[in-house]
């Protein structure tokens, strides 16, 4: 037990907390987490934001402030974070500010982990090569955060190769418990990835935003949101033998998914959590965007003192961590009675062995169902053809925390070996750690070798397959997919399998845990039931069944003794160490970047050129042509890609004409530094179905003319004759990542308003951060073809936050009601400014 004696500060906020807060007891552990931040940020308001906490409880939502502790980026999502942090000092200095005042004030942690490919893959050196690719593609980019990590005070940047920046948050970054400034207080944070979430598995909270939110959160803006919903899951029971992490939260996500939780703060309670290991809890918790709330939090006990001693932290900090949070009353153990906006149960013995998809994480089917799902009568077993599994990939950071599923996979492996099964040669294979950790037990254990055997080599210690860098198949593959047009299929590990995002070629892909993963490339199909179908056969011709490959738990737990504190210690001691190569990249220095007008990775971005000292008055939006007509669950990965950029896309021959070799393109993700990239690349997924042309693609129609084009040249031909846009969508708009360019590009083709049915949490508040207003229909919505032009009156009188706007046609005479989906104050403010950058410009001077 912690002997020292917490500081004055922190004492004098426990006495508000003991005089004033009666029901602290009562509050989800999330929500006492936020009612300390508040209340330590704004002491003076401590009676109004007590009544605020105090009411929630009778269904009343106000809003408070968030500061979180710190920022987490990977670099996909911080470099153009941090490119605009750097405009934004250039545009500070022009309108006569001191540019140093754009600085971080919050500790700021980026892991350069989304870059890597898999290029290189099935041999003992794919690892070294595919690194040493990554680096040399991207030295502009690594160039620019090496510089970044100069200028800015508290930015930290953690090398390629080290891990992914969630595994590495859990294993290493985060804290639990922080000490700053003579206070002792939670470690909260906000992540520039929708997986932020998997440090709620830790008892941290933390969730995703968008780039622009975070900046925002860097430079001293405090989150104004409103106090969430939040719903609480009592777990009952235990998981199953055969059953993996991966099955529960594949089943969890659905279930939660169709109990409408988005928007909402998910916390897990019961039972259930006494046998779960803190592996298995960041799994679940990993997984929250793909069930759609804000967080998936997992209050402290016994188990999270164990994972940090486990993962090398001090003692002397875990006993500081095991006194605070005993003495704040944020140490869970059954006989806590909370009281919740909504309780459900979900019952850990009814998971059964499963998947995920094939466009959709929560299209969750039992492996014995799968193969009665997919209904291609062409698809043989033998010969790659329909159903053939292309990419088996163990990937992602939501299975790459968790010893249980990796280790799994390597004892398949290890008896698949024994019986001398081999994986079709069709089958793209390839094995991507989220932690360095992992390939030292996997190595002790000889696992390693085992997974090999099969393909499963080491390809990179990043986000590979998942985020669509699963890089290119065989020519011999991908030529017989084209020219026999054959629906193949991908498996992954992942927690994403939207439309377009895996890979261009595979229609169908499957999430599965890591061993299932491995199953199925020995299959090479997904038209089978390895419930009851053989899995492969020897040599001579005998079948192996899932039986004669899947370990028990036994074996699995056996096997898991060899994870030590020792392994995280060494792989931790030189996380921000690079490599040579790494140390080689040459970058400038200084308060101000220099930019150079060469590069086709980092240039300034357009938005932040021309902000003015004065406000502009709101407008309404009128005579305004429809650039896209969508439908329900458009993702972020539709509205701007993070992979392949094909040859003959806008952004395409726009690098083209840069001199950019095809073979030098590297990915949408890789070029968010680029404005000229990106907005190209804005709607350009090959899978988008934009109703106002048949064909599927970035394409649409020029109304005024009627012909077809690209949407980017549409809306460069709607700019030049000043003609605003807008965008309708059905439910669920913007599911999916946490992808600040899918509001930047939007913009930037000149879209003044999307009106959806609904939207997704993070991409609204990343088109307001943008000046995008984003409206909802009310009632009755029209029917419409998208050749309409849209007027929406009210915008430039709005005074409040959720006000209701109208939506004329021309020609009709009928009006319909829309909302502006503007929830707070401080969403109408940085609407007004047009745009949070431009309203955070304008305070500092």
């Amino acid at each position: 037990m912690y002997q020292g004696r917490f500081n004055l500060k922190e004492k004098q906020l426990n006495k508000i907390a003991q005089d004033k807060i009666s029901f602290w007891q009562q509050l989800p552990f999330s929500l006492r987490i936020l009612l300390e931040n508040a209340l330590r940020n704004d002491l003076l308001a401590a009676e109004e934001t007590i009544e605020k906490f105090s009411n929630w409880r009778q269904g009343n939502y106000g809003l408070i402030n968030y500061c979180p502790s710190r920022v987490l980026m990977q670099d996909l999502t911080g470099v153009p974070a941090l490119v605009d942090l750097a405009a934004m000092r250039d545009a500070s200095q022009s309108l006569g500010a001191d540019p140093q005042k754009i600085n971080p004030l919050c500790r700021v942690d980026l892991v350069a982990d989304h870059s890597v490919t898999v290029n290189h893959f099935g041999s003992s050196d794919a690892y070294i090569k595919n690194t040493t690719d990554e680096i040399k593609d991207n030295q502009q980019r690594y160039a620019f955060l090496k510089w970044a990590q100069g200028a800015f005070d508290g930015v930290r940047i953690v090398p390629p190769g080290k891990g992914i920046c969630h595994q590495v948050n859990l294993e290493y970054l985060a804290t639990v418990v922080e000490t700053k400034d003579d206070w002792v207080y939670p470690d909260t944070l906000v992540g520039l990835d929708s997986h932020t979430t998997m440090i709620n598995g830790l008892a941290v909270l933390g969730w995703g935003v968008g780039g622009i939110e975070a900046e925002a959160a860097m430079l001293g803006q405090p989150i104004r949101m409103v106090l969430p919903k939040v719903v609480g899951v009592e777990l009952k029971g235990n998981i199953q033998e055969g059953v993996t992490a991966t099955d529960v939260v594949l089943a969890l996500t659905q279930f939660l998914r169709g109990m409408n939780v988005v928007g909402c703060f998910v916390e897990f309670y019961g039972q259930g959590l006494k046998d779960m290991d803190l592996a298995t809890r960041a799994t679940i918790a990993n997984m929250a965007p793909e069930f759609g709330a804000t967080c998936a939090f997992f209050p402290a006990d016994e188990k999270t003192l164990e994972y940090l001693q486990l993962s090398g932290r001090s003692q002397e900090h875990i006993n500081l961590v095991e006194a605070y949070l005993k003495d704040a009353d944020l140490f869970y153990d059954l006989s806590n009675q909370v009281t919740f906006t909504q309780q459900v149960i979900f019952d850990l013995d009814a998971v059964v062995s499963c998947v995920a998809g094939p466009l959709r994480p929560e299209q969750m089917l039992p492996v014995s169902e799968l193969k009665n799902i997919v209904q291609l009568p062409n698809a043989k077993r033998d010969v790659l053809s329909d159903a053939s599994v292309v990419i088996a990939a163990i990937t992602s950071c939501t299975n790459t925390s968790n010893p249980s599923v990796l280790i799994a996979a390597g004892l398949v492996a290890q008896k698949a070996r024994a019986r001398g099964l081999t994986v079709p040669d069709w089958v793209k294979t390839s094995m991507a750690p989220g932690s360095r950790v992992v390939m030292q037990y996997l190595s002790e254990l000889g696992l390693d070798q085992d997974l090999a055997s099969l393909g499963f080599h080491l390809v990179g210690y990043g986000c590979t397959t998942c985020i669509g860098n699963s890089g290119p198949l065989e020519d011999w593959v991908a030529e017989a997919i084209t020219k026999q047009d054959l629906k193949v299929s991908a498996v992954l590990s992942g927690n994403r399998n939207f439309e377009g995002r895996v890979h261009p070629q595979t229609q169908m892909n499957y999430l599965a845990s890591p061993p299932l993963v491995v199953i199925y490339a020995l299959a090479g199909t997904t038209v089978i039931d390895i419930s009851r179908d053989p899995i492969a056969y020897t040599k001579d011709q005998q079948p192996i069944f899932l039986k004669d490959l899947w370990p028990t738990q036994a074996e699995i737990n056996h096997a898991m003794q060899s994870v030590r504190q020792e392994m995280f210690l060494e792989s931790y001691q030189d996380i921000l160490d690079g490599t040579e190569a790494w140390d080689e990249i040459l970058t400038s220095e200084g308060h101000s970047y220099h930019w150079d007008e060469s590069s086709t990775y980092i240039q300034m971005p357009p938005f932040l050129q021309q902000v003015s000292q004065n406000v502009e008055p709101m407008q309404d939006v009128v005579n305004a042509h429809v650039l896209a007509y969508l439908g329900d669950s458009v993702t972020t990965d539709h509205i701007s890609p993070a992979g392949h950029i094909p040859h003959l896309s806008a952004a395409g021959l726009y690098l083209t004409s840069k001199g950019v070799d095809q073979s030098a393109f590297n990915s949408y993700g890789s070029r968010r530094g680029n404005a000229e990239v990106m907005v190209r690349g804005t709607l350009a997924n090959i899978r988008l179905q934009n109703k106002l042309v048949a064909a599927t693609g970035g394409l649409t129609r020029h109304i005024p003319t009627g012909e077809e084009m690209s949407i980017y040249d549409a809306a460069m031909r709607y700019q030049k004759d000043q003609t605003p846009l807008v965008i309708i969508a059905g439910e669920s708009y913007g599911v999916g990542s946490s992808r600040d360019w899918a509001a930047k590009g939007v913009m930037l083709l000149g879209v003044k308003v999307v009106i959806a049915k609904s939207f997704e949490r993070i991409h609204r508040t990343n088109l307001i951060g943008m000046g995008v207003l984003p409206c909802v229909f009310k009632g009755q919505a029209p029917e419409l073809n998208g050749s309409e032009q849209i007027t929406v009156s009210g915008i430039a009188s709005m005074s409040e936050p959720n006000t209701d706007l109208v939506l004329s046609i021309a020609g009709y005479e009928q009006q319909y009601v829309i909302q502006a989906c503007l929830q707070t104050d401080a969403e109408l403010s940085y609407y007004k400014h047009g745009g949070i950058l431009p309203y955070v410009l304008r305070q500092q001077i």
